[in-house]
């Protein structure tokens, strides 16, 4: 079989690729960076250098291949998240009937039922709205990972700086956390199954039993201070802890305001009425990594 993946050789999309050419199948990686063709060729796989915004490059790409996955690139340093995701969303919309393909994995997010108001995740909500209309003719699978662990390595300066923990939920908040090595292995068997023209969506999480109190105690175990307190934050020192990470203004609004989204319920809501696949990866297996990472530092 002959499979598509973008995303380069990203956290998901290198063990995808890893585990569809052990299996014996023709694998193109589409890349941005010709400099990353080396390692893509070092994996078994032929890579494709070109934009996810160039709707006749993906359309020469995907035309004769079986299935797809289908993935935005982060784009954290634009002046315009959401046009630039919309960008990526149409150019495949406009590629995939062109070039003939009948089966897409697009990887979307948690809270992407809610359309908008949830920050980065209403790129994924459009990203999955202006696909869906081609399921008349096209089998689509819609991968909903929750929140990715590696998310928290984003708090080893505040750890170090300040000793905390934090962000704008309170202590009890539940979390639904996913590994990318699990959200892989179901992207392997979505991938691999043709399925009939028609929408699919499946919810992914590694561990969804945690709260934030608990997430700091398992973290702060892991780097030998079991105590690091959990502090949740104001909207406005979210907005102002983002910006003095480095994060413009724009993008710090944004991820301001999935996290009030997150506060408020609405983006795990659809979730917990789901029956999600379950992975491997639980918190205490990620708080290693954590920890090899927070010691390098």
């Amino acid at each position: 079989m002959k499979y598509i993946i973008t995303g380069s050789t990203g956290h998901i999309s290198k063990p995808l690729t890893q585990s569809l050419i052990a299996d014996g199948h023709e694998v193109t990686v589409v890349t941005s960076t010709a400099e990353r063709s080396a390692d893509i060729k070092a994996l078994g796989a032929t890579p494709a250098v070109g934009s996810v915004t160039d709707a006749t490059f993906l359309t020469g790409i995907l035309h004769g291949a079986d299935a797809a996955y289908l993935m935005m690139p982060p784009a954290l340093g634009s002046a315009d998240l959401l046009g630039h995701q919309k960008a990526v969303a149409d150019a495949y919309a406009q590629a995939v009937p062109a070039s003939g393909i009948s089966r897409i994995v697009l990887l979307s997010s948690i809270g992407a039922h809610r359309g908008s108001g949830t920050g980065p995740i209403d790129g994924s909500a459009y990203f999955e709205r202006v696909l869906s209309p081609l399921s008349s003719s096209v089998s689509i699978h819609i991968l909903r990972p929750g929140y990715f662990y590696y998310n928290f390595l984003g708090l080893i300066g505040m750890i170090r700086q300040a000793g905390i923990i934090g962000s704008s939920q309170p202590a009890d908040f539940h979390h639904v956390l996913v590994h990318p090595a699990d959200i892989a292995v179901a992207a392997v068997k979505a991938v691999s199954t043709q399925g009939e023209p028609g929408i699919t969506i499946e919810y992914i999480t590694s561990d969804d039993s945690h709260t934030w109190a608990g997430i700091a105690r398992t973290l702060g175990t892991a780097i030998g201070n079991p105590a690091l307190p959990y502090v949740e934050f104001t909207d406005e020192q979210m907005q102002a802890g983002l910006e003095q990470a480095g994060l413009n203004g724009s993008i710090a609004t944004a991820f301001t305001q999935m996290n009030k989204a997150l506060r408020e319920g609405i983006v795990f809501e659809d979730y917990r009425k789901a029956t999600p696949t379950y992975g491997k990866v639980k918190l205490e297996d990620f708080a290693k990594e954590f920890a090899t990472v927070y010691n390098v530092g």
